[in-house]
C-alpha cells in the first residue's frame, strides 16, 4: 500500500512546483477506520531564478544542487478521511507553532496533541495537515515538526547582526541566546551586552570583562548575575546562516501540491485530493500567516491561489522574524519580553494606509491583490491582544484618529473578556499578580471555522465583523480608560507599543540587520477597548460568562513581584476580578460594581439569562447549536465557584 501511495505522489510531483519527493514513514488507520494518519517528510527544490521565488530573502545566496535548485525538507503530518465520500474537500492547514500541533485542542476540545477530543473537525470531513517550517526547532524535540532550510554558499555574503533579548524570571548567571528552547543562531563574533531597566530606558553597555560565552555555545554567563525583571540584549555577528524564508515557500508549495499536484487516484477518486485550503494559525502562527500574505506567498509558483481562506488568530498587529537574514522565528513581541524585534511592522491594515511620520503607504494585501489571490480572511483577537499585541492597529488609521476600511473579503472578530489562550477553572495565578482569566472561547472558534468553511466553499457570508470602533466610543487611549476603582487593582501603564524601529539601511530593502539594538524613532498610537461599568471590554463578541457576568474579566494582568518589573504586563494572561456576593460585602471594600445578589435572584435566574445569551450567540452564528450545553455548563460551574 505504501509503495502504491509513493508512486501516486511521485507522479503528482511533476505538476506540483517545488515538491520533489515524499517519504512516508507511517500510514495508520485511526478513529475506528474513519480516518487515516499519514506521516512523513517532503523534499523541495526551489529555483532561485523563478519570479515566484524571488520573494524568499537570500535564496539567490543558497547552496544549489546539480539542477540549480536550493534544497529543503520538512516533516508533514496528515489526518485524512478514509472514505473520500465523507471528505468535505477542504484542507485545514495549521501553521505549526514552534513545531507543535494545537488545532485539535481548539476545534475538538481535545486535551493535547495526541487526543482527538470530541472529533468535531473529523465529523465535518476536513483533511487536517501540518508541515514543519521553522528552522530553529531543536533536534532533541522528537515530537515536533522539523524543517531543514537551505544553507548559504561558502562564498556568499553573510554579514548581519543578531540580538538575543532576555528578561530573567529570577536572578541567575546564565543567559540563553535562543528564544525559549529554540536553537540559537551560531556566534561569529561577540559585539556587546546591554541592559535596560524598562522598555523606555536607554540600553547601557556592560563591560566585556563582565561576561563570557558559555561552554555550550548557546548561552553567555555573567558571574555577577543577571537580575530578575531587567532586559538584557546580547549583540553578535551571526555565523552559519540559513535561508529562513524557505519555510514560507515550503508551506506554499506543499499546499499547492495538495490542491493541484496530480490526479491522486485512490485519495479522492479521479479528482484532485482537495478543492480548497484554509490556513489557520495561533499566535506566532497567526503572525506567520500575516507575513505569508504580505510577502506574496499566497500565489503558487505558477500563480494559482494557495489558500482560499486564511485565519490569523490572536496575532494582533504583528508579522515577525520569518523572512530575512538571521531571522529568529520564535521571537514574538510582548510589552516586556521580546520587545525590540521586527514584529509590529507597518503596514498593519489589509487596505492601503499611510504612515503620518514617514509618508510611506501600503497595505497587508498589496501583493495578494496584485496577483489576484486574495483569500477569505478572518482576523480574530481577544482582549489580551489589544493590551499585549497592539491589535487595534489592524482596524484604525496609522494616526489613530479614525476607523480604517476593511477589504470586502476580510472579517475581524474581537472576543471580549478573554486572554491569549483558553483557560478553565480552578482559579490560579501563573507568575501573575492577579488571578488569571478563566473564560474558554473555543465554542466561538468552532462556530467561526464552520463560518469560514462555508464562505470558502459556498460563498455563504459569515457574520459581520465585530470589533471596537473609534466612532462608537469603543476604543480609547490609556488616559480615557474608565476602568472601575476596584480595591487592590492597578491597571497597566505600559501596554504593547508598536515602535518605529530602525535596523539599519539594508533591512527594508534586503532583509539585513546592521543596527542592533535598533534605533527607536517614535511609535504608532496605542488604543485599547473602552470598558463598561463592570470593567469589561466593549465592542466584542461576549460569551455568557462575560455578558452575564459574575466577575470582571480582562485581557491584562501584571507580573508577580518575584519575577521583577511588577508594574509591567504579564504576557499571555488576563485577570478575573470576582464581584462581591452581597451588597453589604461590596460596601465593605467600596466596590462600585453591583454584587451578585443585586444582579441575580438566584441560580435559576442566572441560568435563564445564560441560556438566553447562548441562544443569541447561536442565532448570530458565533456558537454552534450542539455546543449550547458546553457553554451553559461552563457558566454554571462559574456560578458554583463564585456565588455559593
Amino acid at each position: 500500500m505504501i509503495r502504491w501511495y509513493l508512486c501516486i505522489l511521485a507522479l503528482a510531483c511533476s505538476g506540483s512546483g517545488a515538491v520533489r519527493s515524499v517519504e512516508i514513514t507511517e500510514r495508520t488507520s485511526i478513529l475506528n477506520g474513519a480516518y487515516e494518519r499519514v506521516v512523513g517528510r517532503v523534499h523541495f527544490g526551489m529555483n532561485p531564478k523563478l519570479a515566484a521565488n524571488r520573494i524568499v530573502r537570500d535564496l539567490d545566496l543558497a547552496q544549489l544542487n546539480a539542477n540549480g535548485e536550493a534544497e529543503s525538507a520538512a516533516d508533514f503530518y496528515i489526518l485524512q478521511p478514509a472514505d473520500p465520500a465523507k471528505a468535505n474537500g477542504t484542507v485545514l492547514f495549521e501553521v505549526s507553532n514552534r513545531g507543535g500541533k494545537g488545532m485539535l485542542s481548539r476545534f475538538n476540545f481535545a486535551r493535547g496533541a495526541s487526543d482527538f477530543g470530541d472529533e468535531w473537525v473529523m465529523r465535518q470531513g476536513f483533511t487536517l495537515v501540518w508541515l514543519g517550517w521553522e528552522w530553529d526547532i531543536p533536534a532533541s524535540n522528537a515530537t515536533a515538526l522539523h524543517f531543514t532550510a537551505p544553507h548559504y554558499r561558502s562564498d556568499a555574503p553573510r554579514e548581519g547582526l543578531v540580538r538575543a533579548e532576555f528578561t530573567p524570571e529570577k536572578s541567575g548567571v546564565v543567559m540563553p541566546l535562543g528564544d525559549r528552547a529554540q536553537d540559537a543562531i551560531p556566534i561569529g563574533k561577540p559585539v556587546a551586552l546591554y541592559v535596560r531597566s524598562g522598555t523606555d530606558s536607554v540600553p547601557r553597555q556592560l563591560p566585556a570583562s563582565a561576561y563570557s560565552l558559555a561552554p555550550d555555545g548557546r548561552s553567555i554567563q555573567m558571574p555577577a548575575g543577571f537580575e530578575a525583571g531587567m532586559i538584557y540584549e546580547f549583540v553578535y555577528q551571526g555565523a552559519g546562516p540559513v535561508v529562513a524564508g524557505a519555510g514560507l515557500a515550503a508551506v506554499r508549495d506543499f499546499i499547492a501540491y495538495l490542491k493541484y499536484g496530480g490526479e491522486a487516484e485512490g485519495w479522492t477518486g479521479s479528482r484532485p485530493a482537495v478543492k480548497r485550503a484554509i490556513g489557520f494559525g495561533i499566535s506566532q502562527s497567526g503572525r506567520w500567516l500575516r507575513e505569508f500574505l504580505y510577502d506574496g506567498f499566497n500565489a503558487a509558483e505558477d500563480g494559482r491561489k494557495v489558500f482560499d481562506g486564511v485565519w490569523a488568530d490572536v496575532a494582533g498587529a504583528g508579522r515577525g522574524s520569518f523572512n530575512f537574514r538571521y531571522a529568529q522565528p520564535s521571537r514574538d513581541g510582548w510589552p516586556y519580553i521580546n520587545v525590540f524585534y521586527p514584529t509590529d511592522l507597518f503596514p498593519f491594515t489589509d487596505t492601503d494606509e499611510t504612515d503620518p511620520v514617514t509618508g510611506i503607504s501600503g497595505g497587508l494585501l498589496d501583493r495578494a491583490r496584485a496577483a489576484r489571490v486574495i483569500p477569505k480572511i478572518f482576523f480574530t483577537n481577544d482582549s489580551s491582544e489589544y493590551w499585549g499585541r497592539a491589535a487595534a492597529l489592524i482596524h484604525i488609521t496609522a494616526d489613530g484618529k479614525r476607523d480604517a476600511l476593511l477589504s470586502p473579503d476580510t472579517r475581524i472578530y474581537f472576543i471580549a473578556g478573554v486572554q491569549h489562550f483558553p483557560r478553565s477553572l480552578p482559579f490560579a495565578k501563573q507568575g501573575t499578580r492577579y488571578t488569571i482569566d478563566v473564560v474558554d472561547h473555543r465554542p466561538v472558534q468552532r462556530a467561526l471555522l464552520a463560518d469560514l468553511e462555508a464562505w470558502t466553499k459556498d460563498g455563504t457570508p459569515p457574520p459581520p465583523s465585530v470589533y471596537p470602533h473609534i466612532a462608537a466610543g469603543q476604543l480609547t487611549g490609556l488616559a480615557g480608560l474608565k476602568f472601575p476603582a476596584i480595591e487592590g487593582v492597578t491597571t497597566p501603564r505600559h501596554p504593547r507599543v508598536a515602535r518605529r524601529l530602525d535596523f539599519g539601511p539594508e533591512f527594508a530593502s534586503h532583509g539585513v540587520i546592521l543596527q542592533e539594538p535598533p534605533k527607536v524613532s517614535g511609535a504608532f498610537p496605542v488604543m485599547v477597548p473602552q470598558v463598561d461599568a463592570d470593567g469589561i471590554d466593549l465592542g466584542g463578541v461576549r460569551l455568557p460568562e462575560v455578558s452575564i457576568p459574575l466577575a470582571t474579566f480582562t485581557g491584562w494582568n501584571l507580573r508577580a513581584p518575584e519575577r521583577g518589573a511588577p508594574s509591567e504586563i504579564a504576557e499571555f494572561y488576563g485577570s478575573t476580578f470576582p464581584f462581591a456576593k452581597t451588597k453589604e460585602a461590596r460596601a465593605l471594600v467600596h466596590d462600585p460594581r453591583l454584587s451578585i445578589a443585586e444582579r441575580y435572584a438566584g441560580r435559576d435566574d442566572y441560568l435563564k439569562r445564560v441560556d438566553d445569551a447562548a441562544s443569541a450567540l447561536i442565532r448570530q452564528r458565533f456558537v454552534l447549536p450542539e455546543d449550547r450545553d458546553f457553554v451553559v455548563e461552563r457558566a454554571l460551574n462559574l456560578w458554583d465557584a463564585l456565588a455559593k
